[in-house]
């Protein structure tokens, strides 16, 4: 007898000035793939719940922190910032127009259709290293999840955020006191021993177990006062 197998269904398929964005249901998830490379789906989010909480608690009760979240993806992020009275301004800067039109009039606004509407909530179409290069901007906090990771970026032009010269402009657009958190698939040592000779302080890692394999993490750094 024959098994059958779920066929993952493509829902969308652009081309960008990045290359290939694919929106696409596999069973009961959605899924973004782009150029061929996993990014996520709406599995689960713990990821991005801890991302977004870890990085308030490290604000140590700082009074309606304006929050900088990078990469608007599957929308966890933005949907648990936005369900939590103590933020602020929520701004989300988001390079792919396809993923904004999915959360505005697509298949995955549904996770996302509170967070939109909320007065605090506000979506940039714009590539996040040029955005923190350019902006006049200053925040509180800036939680990054455009990659895979510091050490697995989704394109090439990424690996500039991770280094010398992109951490400094997280750290321009950072108010005294305000925390950087990056979101990665695996613990990076180098990435934390960069963090500090970029003049961070109070640097540490939390992890997410996972069912198998290494743990996700959050990467946390406080900008100097």
């Amino acid at each position: 007898m024959a098994i059958a197998y779920d066929i993952p269904e493509v829902l969308d398929r652009r081309e960008g000035p990045y290359g290939e964005v694919v929106l696409r249901r596999h069973g009961e998830l959605l899924q973004i793939i782009a150029n061929g490379c996993f990014l996520m789906d709406t599995s689960d989010g713990r990821s991005e719940r801890l991302l977004v909480d870890a990085t308030l608690s490290a604000l140590g009760g700082r009074a309606a922190p304006h929050v900088l979240i990078g990469g608007l993806g599957v929308g966890f992020s933005l949907a648990h910032a936005a369900a939590d009275p103590r933020w602020g301004r929520i701004t989300v800067v988001e390079r792919e127009t396809a993923v904004i039109d999915w959360h505005r009039r697509g298949p995955l606004s549904g996770l996302s259709r509170d967070a939109l509407a909320d007065p605090r909530t506000e979506i940039v179409a714009a590539d996040l290293l040029e955005f923190v290069n350019e902006t006049c901007d200053t925040y509180d906090a800036l939680c990054l999840d455009i990659d895979n990771g510091p050490d697995w970026t989704v394109t090439d032009g990424n690996d500039g955020l991770y280094g010398p010269v992109g951490l400094a402009s997280c750290a321009r657009v950072l108010r005294p006191g305000g925390v950087l958190a990056v979101w990665s698939a695996k613990p990076s040592p180098d990435f934390e021993g960069t963090l500090r000779n970029a003049g961070f302080q109070q640097v540490r890692t939390e992890e997410i177990p996972v069912a198998r394999g290494v743990p996700d993490v959050v990467h946390l750094a406080v900008r100097p006062g």
